[in-house]
């Protein structure tokens, strides 16, 4: 194996967090602002890019960092090294309410696509890098533009959703249809494209969107309940309300008849 092997556990149900056991001298990477806590012989160290092994010297790196500001994430990730004798910890958690998926790298080809925003951490040597859709309907149409996130190697991954995640093995063949946003991750055997919603009622007036996404298999196919996009949208507008209308009979109405 290219990349570390480390141990986890994942603790809580609404608002996870993963604890991460190295052995002597192992590392995990993560992204800026998911650390939470470690025991005292893990050592913190500022990277460019994902820590991976491709790609050495400093073309290597700033392609690596290239790379993040693509799919919107910073320059720099940390790596948590084990520096001292004895197995330490070091836990991470998720940024909003939902759950940690653990991705075995080696069992799962080699290759998961997954949300630009999604990646937690990983074994040091696993890869981080951009995911370009290739059908021009997919990346105008698809809630995540023409890029999403690709995590390849042969360790171990976790990626984080909101609310309930729901696992789907596709045979070959097999379709299913989801919200552009539901979609948190699929392995690189799924195909994945956009749809038109179809009857002009439903497109305009139906609340779902435009377009839905059609994931056909064989492969995995890992889909969340509740979208971090959907998430805001309920927050933003229960802020412009200020919570006047909880409550009252008119609801939403009664804004209607203000100055």
């Amino acid at each position: 194996m290219n990349a570390h092997e480390i141990d986890y556990r994942i603790i809580g149900e609404e608002m996870q967090c993963v604890e991460v056991h190295l052995d002597q001298g192992e590392s995990v990477v993560a992204e800026a602002g998911s650390f939470m806590m470690m025991d005292p012989d893990i050592r913190m160290e500022t990277i460019f890019g994902d820590g991976s092994n491709q790609g050495g010297g400093l073309m290597g790196k700033l392609m690596g960092a290239g790379k993040r500001l693509i799919t919107g994430e910073g320059l720099f990730m940390t790596v948590f090294t084990n520096a001292g004798y004895q197995r330490q910890g070091v836990t991470f958690a998720s940024p909003y309410p939902g759950k940690i998926i653990p991705l075995d790298m080696q069992m799962l080809g080699g290759k998961v696509i997954c949300q630009k925003d999604s990646f937690l951490c990983a074994a040091k040597g696993v890869s981080v890098g951009i995911e370009f859709q290739r059908r021009l309907g997919t990346g105008f149409f698809g809630g995540e533009g023409f890029i999403m996130q690709k995590i390849e190697g042969d360790g171990l991954a976790f990626v984080h959703s909101g609310g309930l995640v729901l696992e789907r093995d596709l045979a070959p063949g097999e379709v299913i249809r989801l919200d552009t946003g539901c979609l948190v991750a699929m392995t690189a055997s799924v195909d994945y494209n956009i749809e038109f919603v179809k009857g002009v009622k439903t497109a305009l007036f139906g609340g779902e969107g435009l377009f839905f996404a059609t994931l056909r298999g064989p492969g995995k196919v890992w889909v969340q309940s509740l979208p971090f996009s959907r998430l805001a949208d309920k927050v933003l507008s229960a802020a412009r309300h200020g919570g006047k209308d909880e409550g009252s009979l008119l609801g939403g109405l009664g804004n209607l008849f203000e100055r």
